[in-house]
């Protein structure tokens, strides 16, 4: 079996720091659950340095959550593998604000192009492209907003 690759090795600050959150009774479950996995972890002198089997074990958590939070003690530090991580970037603006829907509607309501029956989602998406209502638009998002205005 390959030697552990993320060895952690908590200073005694850090260990009494490890210790009050998973004593603690404010925080988050999974904050203390990671505090504890680093405190079973630590192959200092003071640490218990257990196997990632056996820490998943007493846990009750997968032994890939052991890794990971050992990893992530490793490569940034204790505070980052016991604290939530960020959340990620919010998605990008609607692409059809209010005009844009209006615009929308009013093609939608429109006669068909001369060949068609009646108007497809990917026509419309073309048409708002086309008319420079917008840069660019899916087919799928206009079928959005044309469920949403009924």
């Amino acid at each position: 079996m390959p030697a552990k690759l993320y060895r952690i090795g908590l200073s005694p600050e850090e260990r009494q720091q490890l210790t009050s959150i998973a004593d603690g009774e404010t925080g988050s479950k999974q904050r203390r659950r990671r505090a504890n996995i680093l405190l079973l972890a630590d192959g200092s002198p003071a640490g218990e340095a257990m196997k990632d089997a056996d820490i998943a074990r007493s846990m009750r958590c997968q032994a890939k959550t052991v890794e990971r939070v050992r990893k992530n003690c490793f490569e940034h530090g204790v505070d980052a593998a016991v604290e939530r991580a960020p959340n990620a970037p919010q998605r990008s603006r609607r692409k059809l604000d209010g005009q844009a829907e209006a615009r929308l509607v009013e093609i939608a309501c429109s006669e068909a192009p001369e060949g068609h029956a009646r108007w497809s989602l990917r026509m419309l998406a073309g048409r708002l492209v086309e008319l420079e209502v917008v840069d660019e638009v899916s087919h799928s998002t206009v079928g959005r907003v044309l469920k949403k205005t009924g």
